[in-house]
């Protein structure tokens, strides 16, 4: 019997959750963030530009954006097209100005231009909701949040671990599984998962080191040898989504430019 059917209890499930969570962690000891930064400013600027692309398209893209605006007083003095003109790369590039921009003015005006820690104060900026506040609070401030992404999304649903839709309430339910310490690092785990081996239209199943705890299994490509040319990033033997990656991370970098951005 699938793990996770036949009526399973939440106790079950709970457990079920937990052991999921320690093989990932065993799996990917090394994940992270995949954005690239090296301050609180940087992580949340790439973390807005990363709404509908994929996280490469926007390491691609942030060096020339910071080297020209490297602080909120510089990028709040944008001239709106010269912005869109060097983050059109990452899509809907006329919103997302509008977004930096406008985040840029309120850390300069309400904050004294640096980022807060907090997230009742991060959800007030321009383009910034509880996705982006936590994926900032947890990489750039330590403090604990989920990040309910698409591939989170898919995943803790197909692991029924809950059956909501709406972020918001897939957080809130997460939250209750694991102990508050594990959240930040689920999150990167599940969505290494998610991008790696648990595709959206097409899962590696039969590659899959967590199968047995999957009640989803089969709903991918089974066959080993077939699951096993889906895999990407580096369980695929391919780039990661990285310029600048951490010291352990066993994969290459990406390139500064070209393909190979598909999620």
């Amino acid at each position: 019997m699938p793990a996770g059917s036949g009526g399973e209890s939440r106790l079950a499930m709970v457990r079920r959750a937990r052991r999921i969570n320690r093989e990932l962690a065993e799996i990917y000891s090394y994940a992270h963030p995949e954005l690239d930064f090296r301050n609180p400013f940087e992580l949340l600027v790439a973390t807005v530009l990363s709404a509908q692309t994929t996280d490469l398209r926007v390491n691609q893209t942030t060096p020339a954006l910071f080297a020209q605006y490297p602080t909120p007083e510089d990028l709040a003095a944008a001239v709106p097209e010269e912005l869109e003109a060097l983050i059109r790369p990452t899509g809907f590039f006329r919103a997302k100005a509008k977004s930096l921009i406008g985040l840029s003015k309120a850390l300069r005006d309400n904050f004294g231009g640096e980022v807060p820690g907090r997230l009742e104060d991060l959800v007030t900026l321009p383009g910034v909701g509880r996705k982006t506040a936590n994926v900032v609070l947890g990489n750039a401030f330590g403090v604990p949040g989920i990040t309910v992404d698409t591939h989170f999304g898919r995943l803790v649903r197909r692991w029924k671990w809950t059956e909501q839709e709406d972020p918001e309430k897939v957080e809130e339910e997460i939250c209750a599984i694991f102990p508050k310490s594990e959240w930040t690092m689920l999150s990167h785990r599940v969505i290494f998962h998610g991008r790696r081996i648990c595709h959206s239209r097409k899962p590696a199943c039969g590659a899959c080191p967590i199968a047995p705890l999957c009640p989803s299994y089969g709903e991918g490509e089974t066959d080993p040898e077939k699951a096993k040319k889906l895999l990407k990033y580096e369980m695929g033997g391919l780039p990661g989504q990285r310029l600048a990656p951490p010291p352990d991370y066993p994969g290459s970098p990406a390139a500064p430019l070209g393909a190979g951005d598909d999620e």
